[in-house]
C-alpha cells in the first residue's frame, strides 16, 4: 500500500491530541494526588503500647479472632526504617495475616535514636532491649517461651538473641535476614568491605548514621528505577486509585527513614559484613560468645529470591550451621520488600508461615502438658513418698512415747521408781545411759543395759 502523506499527519495529529488530551487529565488531578501522596494513612491496624524503654516502644496488637495462639508472636524490624513496612495497608499487612490466622502479635518499634544514644551497641539492643521486650511479652502471656520474627536486620539481631537465650524461644522466623556475608553476590556486600570502607569514619563524623546517607546508599543499588522510572510510571497511572495509594504508602515509607546508633552500626557492619562473624561462628558481644549451635528451636527462612539487599545465599546457608534439626525455607520470587507488601506474597506466602507458627506453638504445648503430666506423677510419687516416711516418722514417734512398763524387764517396781525420777516413756528412757538409769531404778547396769537395747 503506497504510503500517504496526509494519513500520516492525520494520524499524528490524532495521537498528539489524545495526548495532549491524556495530560490535560493528569494535570486537572495532579494537585488532588500530591495532597493524597503527603496525607496517606499507614499502620492501621490497632494497638496499643504495653512497654517502653529509652526510644523504645513495644505494641501489642488488637486481637482479630475469638480463637488465639497462647504463644504470642514478638516481631523485631531493623534499626533503620519505621516498621509500618509490616502493617502498609489493611490488604497488605503481615500484621494483619498473623491476626487474622489467630496469633497473638507484638512488634518492636524502635523509633529514632538521639545523639545521645550513639554509643549502643549489639549488646544493648539485643541483650537488654530484645531482652525486656521477650520478657514483657512471656510475662503478660503466661508463656515460658514465646515466637520470634525477625525482618532484616532484625532478623540478625533475632538470631543473635536466640543463640544466647535459647531457653526463651519457642520457634524462630528469619524474614529477609542477614546472617552470612562470604561472595554472597550482593552489591551491599561490596560496598561495605573492609577493603573499600570503615563505617568508624562515618560516626566520627555525624556520631548516628544519618537516615539520608542510609537511604541514598539504597536508592543507589538501582538509581534508574529508583530517580526515574517509578516516576514514569506514577504519571502513567495517575488517574488509577490503587495505584496511587500503593504509591503513596511506599513512598511516605521510604521518605520516613531513621537514624541508626553509630556504635550498633559499626559492629553491625565490622562484625557481621566485613568479618562474617556470626556465620563463622566466632561471634562476640559484650565479652559473650554468640553460639549459633545453641539456636535449636524450630525455624523458618521467609527469602525472597529477587532481594538485592540480602540475597538468598546471604541467608541459606545459615541452616546448615544452627543446632536446630527442623529449618523450613520458603524461597519466594520477590524482593525484599515484596516479602511484606506484594500481594502474591500474601496470597501464597504468609498462609504458610501462619500455619507453621500455628503447627510450632501447638508441638510447644503438647510437649509442656507432656513436661506437665510427667511432673503430676513425680509430685505425686514423692508425696507417697513423702506419706510413708511420715507414717514411720508417726509409727516411730508413737513407739517413743510407749510407757516405760512396756520394755521387757520393767516390772511395776522399777517402772514406778523410774516415773519417780520422772521417766515415763520410752523416750524419756533412751535420754540416759544405763548407769543412770541403774541408780534411778536402784538395779544393776546389766538390767538397765539390757532396757535400752530394747529401743
Amino acid at each position: 500500500m503506497p504510503f500517504n502523506p496526509l494519513a500520516a499527519a492525520m494520524d499524528a495529529q490524532t495521537e498528539t491530541m489524545e495526548s495532549l488530551a491524556d495530560a490535560t487529565r493528569k494535570a486537572s488531578i495532579a494537585p488532588e494526588r500530591a495532597v493524597e501522596i503527603e496525607t496517606i494513612e499507614v499502620g492501621q491496624t490497632p494497638s496499643e503500647v504495653v512497654y517502653e524503654e529509652n526510644k523504645l516502644e513495644l505494641l501489642h496488637y488488637e486481637s482479630q479472632t475469638d480463637e488465639q495462639n497462647e504463644v504470642p508472636i514478638l516481631i523485631v524490624y531493623a534499626l533503620i526504617n519505621k516498621p509500618y513496612i509490616l502493617d502498609l495497608q489493611p490488604d497488605r499487612s503481615v500484621i494483619r495475616r498473623l491476626l487474622d490466622a489467630g496469633h497473638d502479635v507484638y512488634m518492636i518499634d524502635w523509633n529514632e535514636p538521639s545523639r545521645l544514644d550513639q554509643n549502643l551497641g549489639l549488646h544493648d539492643y539485643v541483650n537488654r532491649y530484645i531482652d525486656n521486650c521477650v520478657d514483657e511479652v512471656a510475662e503478660s502471656s503466661g508463656q515460658d517461651k514465646i515466637n520470634l520474627l525477625g525482618y532484616c536486620m532484625g532478623g540478625t539481631m533475632t538470631a543473635i538473641y536466640s543463640s544466647l537465650n535459647p531457653e526463651k524461644v519457642n520457634a524462630l522466623g528469619l524474614m529477609a535476614a542477614g546472617l552470612c556475608f562470604d561472595q554472597t553476590g550482593g552489591v551491599l556486600e561490596d560496598w561495605g568491605s573492609e577493603e573499600y570502607y570503615d563505617p568508624q569514619d562515618v560516626v566520627d563524623t555525624y556520631g548516628n548514621v544519618p537516615a539520608e546517607m542510609l537511604d541514598d546508599g539504597f536508592a543507589l543499588m538501582d538509581p534508574i528505577d529508583n530517580y526515574l522510572r517509578k516516576y514514569i510510571t506514577l504519571y502513567e497511572n495517575l488517574e488509577s486509585d490503587g495505584f496511587v495509594q500503593n504509591f503513596s504508602r511506599m513512598e511516605r515509607w521510604l521518605d520516613e527513614g531513621i537514624d541508626l546508633a553509630g556504635q550498633a552500626y559499626v559492629e553491625f557492619l565490622q562484625k557481621i559484613y566485613q568479618n562474617n562473624e556470626l556465620y563463622r561462628n566466632v561471634l562476640e558481644i559484650n565479652g559473650q560468645q554468640v553460639d549459633i549451635g545453641n539456636i535449636d528451636m524450630p525455624i523458618i527462612q521467609i527469602i525472597g529470591e529477587y532481594d538485592h539487599l540480602i540475597p538468598p545465599e546471604a541467608s541459606k546457608p545459615f541452616n546448615d550451621v544452627v543446632g536446630s534439626d527442623d529449618v523450613t525455607t520458603i524461597e519466594y520470587p520477590t524482593g525484599h520488600i515484596g516479602m511484606s507488601v506484594s500481594s502474591s506474597s500474601h496470597e501464597d506466602v504468609w498462609p504458610e508461615v501462619c500455619d507453621w507458627f500455628w503447627e510450632k506453638s501447638e508441638a510447644a504445648e503438647d510437649a509442656d502438658d507432656t513436661e506437665a503430666a510427667e511432673e503430676d506423677v513425680s509430685e505425686i510419687q514423692e508425696q507417697a513418698a513423702q506419706q510413708v516416711a511420715d507414717d514411720a516418722e508417726s509409727d516411730d514417734a508413737e513407739a517413743d512415747a510407749d510407757p516405760v512398763e512396756t520394755v521387757s524387764g520393767i516390772g511395776p517396781t522399777y517402772a514406778e521408781r523410774l516415773m519417780a525420777a520422772g521417766v515415763e516413756t520410752t523416750a524419756d528412757l533412751a535420754e540416759y545411759d544405763a548407769a543412770e538409769l541403774a541408780d534411778l531404778a536402784e538395779t544393776n547396769e546389766s538390767r538397765a543395759q539390757d532396757w535400752l537395747d530394747q529401743l
